[in-house]
This record gives C-alpha cells, structure tokens and sequence, in this order.
C-alpha cells in the first residue's frame, strides 16, 4: 500500500482547492465552514504546495459567513486587499521579488448628465442631502454608476431615479478627475449630453429638494455658476451645446479578443469616420 504523506498534520490530497489565475497565481474561494485550527494546517500546507510549484500571488475570498477565519489567515501573513458587502478577499505573496499584487480599485465613477428640451430648457435640480443641501444651489442631475453599468446606462438611470424624466443618451462630452475623494479614492465625473423623452417631472423625495425645467440663460446667470470652476464649465457646455457646436464622445462597441465580451469605446465617431475616409482618398 502506497505510504501516506502528511505535511502539518494534513494529508496531501487535504490542502486547500485553488484554481489558478492569469498571473502566475491561485485564488481560494472557501465556500464551507471550518474549523479554524484545521484552516489553518490546511492553509500551511497550501502555501508550501504553492511555493515548490512556483505561484506568485494567493487570494483568499472569504464569505461573511466565514469571518471567524480572516485571523488565521492574517496571522500566516496575508492582508486585506479589498471588500465587498458579502466577502472580504485576503492576499498574500510568495516569492522573495516585488509584489506586484495590483491594487485595489483606485476611482469611484460618476455622471452629471445635461438633458436639454426643444425650448432651450435645462433639467436642474436642488439638493437634499450631501453638502449642497440646503443651499438652494440649483445644478444638474449627478450620481455614482453602478458595478457592472456602462455610463451611458447610469446616466440615464440616475436622471430617472432623481427626476421621473426619461431621456436618450448622446454624448460624454468632458470629464473632470480629482483625488482624495470617498475613503482617500480618486474620482473620475463624466459630463454627459442626454436628450429628454419625457418632460413630466417627478422628483425623488429622499434626495432632491426641488426640480425644474430652466431656461439655459437663466441658469447661466445664476451667481454660483457663474462664480465656481465646474459649474461655469458645465454652464459653457450647455451654451455651445445649445447650438450644436461642440462635438462629445459616443459609446461604440467593440468586441473582446480574449472572451467575445462587449465593452464600449466613447469617441468622437463622426470625426473618426471622416479622417479615415480622408486617409482612404
């Protein structure tokens, strides 16, 4: 009979199930309970496995569930890398060179969206909550998008939730990056252009203060806009957009090489039809 091999009390075929990933790595989904001294042979174990074979980075994604095992796993080396509402996922890194474990994410994204009606009035709104509450700052509809949404699909969700208004979206037509926003991240706002569909406003209680349809010279006159940096850039943008001259991004799909996914590229899709019919002639 073949002789058993053990290695911190755990047999070989007890070590923990990894799948490798793309970068020389293994991830451990843990999915069962356990009893944190057996995590804790088992995960000794692993690591040894791991580093004869040669892995780099191993990430651990701990259910909430399974709490009662992120101090095991710290106390064998690994650290947080990021957290979601129902897991946290731990990492570590084996050899003796760089890590080069990418970072958590780094910007949270937002949209303001610019949705103008045939009457040359935009859709503003007042703030009640943030620090614009109380105010009676009147500004564009603005909001966060979504893990797993495009802009283009945030921005037309967020005018709805805010205003009851349903619009078509158009262009990205600037964007602004800052740091130090939320948590120490940095924050990427794209401006978008949206044509409205509906023009009934029903506001959203919890959030907005106040919404309307304004005449755009009358908004552009308004002493805040006029006064601070991104509102008087947002106010220019409405103007000469206004009048059709300013051309903005639109999303173009494109498919991927590794898996047929679809991701969107935004550019200006006129002017690059143009220069490539002009490098063709």
């Amino acid at each position: 009979m073949e002789k058993l091999v053990f290695q911190n009390g755990v047999k070989k075929d007890q070590l923990l199930s990894a799948v490798n990933d793309y970068h020389g790595g293994v991830i451990v989904e843990l999915k069962e309970s356990m009893d944190p001294n057996v995590f804790q042979n088992m995960l000794k174990a692993s690591l040894s496995k791991w580093r004869l074979q040669g892995k780099k980075g191993v990430w651990i994604k701990l259910p909430i569930e399974l709490a009662n095992l992120v101090e095991t796993a710290v106390k064998e080396g690994f650290w947080y890398h990021h957290a979601e509402p129902h897991y946290l996922m731990l990492v570590y890194w084996i050899p003796e060179t760089e890590n080069t474990i990418p970072a958590n994410a780094s910007h949270r994204v937002g949209i303001g969206a610019i949705v103008l009606n045939d009457k040359r009035e935009l859709l503003v709104v007042q703030e009640n909550s943030g620090r614009l509450k109380g105010t009676a700052v009147w500004k564009i509809p603005t909001g966060i998008v979504e893990e797993g949404e495009d802009i283009f699909e945030g921005a037309i969700r967020e005018v709805k939730e805010e205003t009851g208004i349903d619009t078509e979206f158009m262009e990205v037509l600037a964007f602004r990056q800052t740091h130090k926003a939320l948590f120490g991240k940095s924050d990427l706002f794209f401006i978008c252009m949206m044509r409205p569909l509906s023009f009934d406003i029903q506001k959203q209680d919890l959030e907005i203060e106040a919404a309307q349809w304004m005449p755009i010279e009358e908004y552009a006159a308004l002493p805040f806009v006029q006064k601070h940096g991104l509102f008087k850039y947002i106010k220019d943008l409405c103007l000469v957009k206004a009048e059709r001259n300013y051309p903005g991004f639109t999303p173009v799909p494109i498919t991927s090489f590794f898996d047929a996914s679809t991701s969107f590229l935004y550019c200006n899709k006129d002017g690059l039809d143009q220069g490539a019919l002009q490098v063709h002639l």
